[in-house]
Formats: structure tokens, C-alpha cells, sequence
């Protein structure tokens, strides 16, 4: 009897430890790098249909890349200093974003993944970036190469990459060491800076060149949240002086509330 209770449990410590060599061996699809150096996405749906791979043939910047077959990728949801705008001078920490990015993707396969948008107003595509197990997107983020950006509809990762860059900035990471940026973050769609383009994919402009109003009494800011909701900001509101309208998603400024009203935006709950 006691040779059957002998041979049940080496069957069990056997299996026992067949299932957890499994797990050593081969582990999960996405491991674990073991350093805040390489994070890696939150996604690890290999089966989704918005992905594709692709080869790098070169960077543009920091956040822009172009593939072997000619067309040019812009990441979504971060945004780096200007280096490529011959309009504009190499802006603080611009050279460096666009070394690291060079280092991390040229002549590598990445999938690129799609949010909702396919392309910008300059035809570049919009996608999230991977290479292996590291989401590009988030590493340049977290590691200070570049800022959290939300653009509605493509929002997909918005969470994570705002928490990446409070990282960043919590430990002094790159950019946030290096350059004067000041902590003026809007509610739905641009970063804590000040001495970096303030863009929606590059083909937004000045605020104050996006004025509806013709004169200077239209100074009801209209922006519209992350959760899409449309709040108008008034001349002594907290967040009126942080608040950047970009026309580009249907945001404007208002002579009056009655029209802010008319059209349907309310206002914002922390104006006196």
C-alpha cells in the first residue's frame, strides 16, 4: 500500500514542477525587463488587427520616423522638442530626443499599432510604436525624451502615458532636468511645457492665431476635455491662463457666455 502512496505523490511533485519549469522557461508573451529603463505596454494583444511591422529607415526627430517604404510615422499621444522645423531654432533637449529615438528604432522591424485616426493633415501615419516588448511611445515619455499629449479620438493609452511622464518629471528625467518648462498642463490636450511645441501632430498653431473673434473683446476660451466634454474658460478662472485652444479639434473662443451657452459648452467649475 504504502509503494501506491509513494508513487502518487511523485507523480505530483513531478507535475508540480514540469508546470513550473513551464513558466520559468517560457513565461509570459511580454517579460519583464526589470528596469523603469525599458518599460514595456500595457497591451499585450498580439492578435489585434490594428497592428502591422515595418521596418525604420530613418528618424526625422524625436518623435516622427520614416519607414523603408517612404512614409513617415508620427507617434502618438507624446510630442519632443522641435529639431526639424527650419522655421525654428533646436529647441531644449530636441537633439537628445532625437539621438535616443535614432537608437532605438532605425533599421529595426516595429509593429505599429493604430488608434482611431489614420494619418495627419501632412499624410504621416499615427501609431503607436513597438519594438519587442518596448512601447517607444511610452519609453521616450517616461524617460524625459518627451511629454504626454491627448488628442481626441486617439486616446487608446492616454492614462498610461500621463502617468509616464508624471514619472519622469517626479524624478527629474531628461527634458525635465535640462529645460525651463513650467507646469501649465491643460485638462484635454497639451503637456506641462513651455519651451516645446505646443502642436496637435505638428499642424496646430499659436493659440491666439486660432481665434474665431476678430477684435480683442472674445476672450472666452472653448476647449474640449479628455472625456470630450465642451467647458469654456473665462478671464479669472484657475485654469483660464493654462488653457490653449487648438481650432484643429473644433475648440474656439467666445465673445459672450450666451453664445459659449448657444453652442454647448458650459462653464468650467472652478471660475468664480
Amino acid at each position: 500500500m504504502k509503494y501506491w502512496i509513494v508513487a502518487i505523490f511523485s507523480f505530483i511533485f513531478g507535475a508540480t514542477a514540469f508546470w513550473v519549469f513551464s513558466e520559468v522557461r517560457f513565461g509570459s508573451k511580454y517579460k519583464i525587463l526589470g528596469s523603469t529603463t525599458y518599460p514595456i505596454s500595457l497591451s499585450t494583444d498580439s492578435k489585434n488587427d490594428n497592428k502591422s511591422d515595418s521596418i525604420v529607415a530613418k528618424v526625422i526627430d524625436g518623435d516622427t520616423i520614416e519607414l523603408a517604404n517612404g512614409q513617415r510615422v508620427r507617434y502618438i499621444g507624446i510630442n519632443t522638442p522641435e529639431t526639424s522645423d527650419p522655421r525654428r531654432p533646436v529647441e531644449c533637449f530636441g537633439q537628445e530626443a532625437k539621438e535616443e529615438n535614432t537608437r532605438l528604432v532605425v533599421g529595426k522591424s516595429v509593429r505599429l499599432e493604430k488608434d482611431i485616426s489614420e494619418t495627419d493633415r501632412y499624410g504621416r501615419l499615427l501609431r503607436y510604436v513597438y519594438v519587442g516588448d518596448i512601447f517607444i511611445n511610452d519609453y521616450l515619455v517616461r524617460s524625459g525624451f518627451a511629454t504626454a499629449v491627448t488628442y481626441p479620438p486617439d486616446v487608446k493609452y492616454q492614462l498610461q502615458l500621463r502617468w509616464a511622464e508624471a514619472q519622469a518629471r517626479e524624478e527629474g528625467l531628461g527634458l525635465w532636468a535640462g529645460c525651463e518648462i513650467s507646469n501649465t498642463s491643460n485638462t484635454s490636450n497639451t503637456s506641462n511645457t513651455s519651451n516645446l511645441r505646443n502642436t496637435r501632430n505638428d499642424d496646430a498653431v499659436n493659440p491666439s492665431d486660432n481665434s474665431d473673434s476678430t477684435n480683442d473683446q472674445c476672450l472666452i476660451k472653448a476647449n474640449i476635455s479628455a472625456k470630450g466634454e465642451k467647458i469654456y474658460h473665462l478671464p479669472g478662472c484657475d485654469s483660464y491662463a493654462r488653457t490653449v485652444i487648438d481650432k484643429a479639434i473644433g475648440e474656439r473662443w467666445f465673445c459672450s457666455e450666451e453664445d459659449a451657452g448657444k453652442a454647448g459648452w458650459r462653464k468650467a467649475k472652478n471660475c468664480p
